[in-house]
């Protein structure tokens, strides 16, 4: 090799430690080397023109400093010569504030709280529909349950009730020795009717709808089952348990017995008429049972006609005037007060309620206002049950 062979060679092998820039490139086919050229001195270079080219070296970073990004090439940000390239990073958009709900104007604000009110009303409604057709049977059970107690313990020490005391007399009171009265609600007889499935149902004194909420109930100005003369009792026919919901079913022949102070009386069917077809029964000593005609609407009472078969018991005189609530049919007005009062206090728990959730916790909030809510509504639900006919 020449001299000047030799020194484009070392020149070209010949870099700085500091400017490797890493492996050379492989050459393309337009760049592959030739055949040596010999001569008669030995091998010679490739011509100048066909030298591998030059790369400028990339600085190295140094350990713990973040190595900046290479540019592309053609790019219009490249780095100049010497200095180091540095990446633009966009900034990023603030966040917007979330727009405010638009504010309801007077006309939503009233149509708002209308809904409310209509939704209120509606669950009103429809928990005295339950507590009418369901939870007024548990009520009226427990209430029979505990007549039924009563009752038997008076038989058993004859201290039973033979008559119907007259207004504003004391319970029990005896009108002469040995002859106790009773008043509107207390127990005065035992009721078996074993064709329609009734047995040892309690009839207690009264029919106002406040008393047959209790069960069957005896109409005051008639003699007491057993006795001699004609003996009312009504029933209802579909809240507080239905006692006579099936009377319709019975006929002439079946058996009705009844237990009272005075010992156990027998009566048969003997006809079954209604409000619109009155019974003509010339029998002086007679039971009339009597109830709605219909468990949705009831627009008459009908009433199944018996008459006595065993021997007749004599009894004290018979009050001579009943209030108008007392009547078949008839709804106690007198509750409307007490309705409007426990309707009042419903707003006022239900508003009690809903400031305390709102400016307290919530739900220990509910947690005390619950049982008291269920409480007025309880009561509401009663008065309001008053209203209705007193045997429906």
């Amino acid at each position: 090799m020449t001299d000047s062979g030799r020194a484009v060679t070392a020149a070209t092998q010949t870099a700085a430690p500091e400017q490797y820039a890493g492996p050379e490139p492989t050459a393309g086919p337009e760049q592959a080397a030739g055949p040596e050229l010999t001569t008669g001195h030995g091998p010679q270079a490739a011509p100048a023109a066909q030298a591998e080219p030059e790369f400028a070296a990339a600085p190295i970073a140094e350990p713990g400093s973040a190595a900046a990004p290479i540019a592309e090439p053609g790019s219009e940000q490249s780095a100049a010569p010497g200095t180091r390239a540095t990446a633009i990073v966009p900034a990023e958009p603030e966040p917007r504030p979330a727009a405010a709900p638009p504010s309801m104007g007077l006309r939503e604000q009233i149509l708002r709280g209308v809904g409310v009110a209509l939704i209120l009303l509606g669950l009103v409604v429809l928990g005295f529909a339950v507590y009418l057709y369901g939870l007024s049977g548990v009520q009226e059970a427990r209430s029979q349950s505990i007549l039924y107690q009563r009752l038997q313990l008076e038989l058993a020490n004859q201290i039973a009730p033979l008559g119907s005391a007259t207004p504003g007399a004391p319970a029990a009171t005896p009108a002469s020795p040995g002859t106790p009265l009773a008043t509107p609600g207390v127990p005065v007889v035992v009721l078996r009717i074993p064709a329609i499935g009734v047995h040892d149902m309690v009839v207690v004194e009264g029919t106002s709808p406040e008393d047959l909420t209790l069960g069957p109930g005896h109409l005051r100005d008639t003699p007491l089952p057993g006795q001699a003369g004609v003996s009312e009792i009504f029933g209802r026919r579909a809240t507080f348990g239905a006692p006579f919901a099936r009377i319709g079913q019975l006929r002439p022949g079946d058996v009705i017995q009844v237990i009272t102070g005075q010992g156990t009386s027998t009566y048969r069917v003997a006809a079954i008429g209604n409000s619109a077809y009155v019974i003509s029964d010339p029998a002086p000593n007679r039971l009339v049972l009597l109830t709605a005609s219909s468990p949705t609407v009831p627009t008459y009472y009908i009433d199944v006609d018996a008459r006595l078969t065993s021997p007749v018991q004599n009894g004290p005189p018979v009050p001579q005037v009943i209030s108008e609530p007392e009547l078949p049919l008839a709804g106690d007005s007198g509750a409307l007060g007490l309705i409007m009062a426990w309707g009042l206090a419903l707003a006022l728990v239900s508003a009690a309620g809903t400031i305390a959730a709102t400016r307290w916790s919530r739900w220990p909030a509910y947690l005390v206002t619950a049982p008291v809510l269920l409480a007025v509504l309880w009561n509401l639900y009663q008065g309001l049950a008053a209203l209705l006919p007193n045997v429906y």
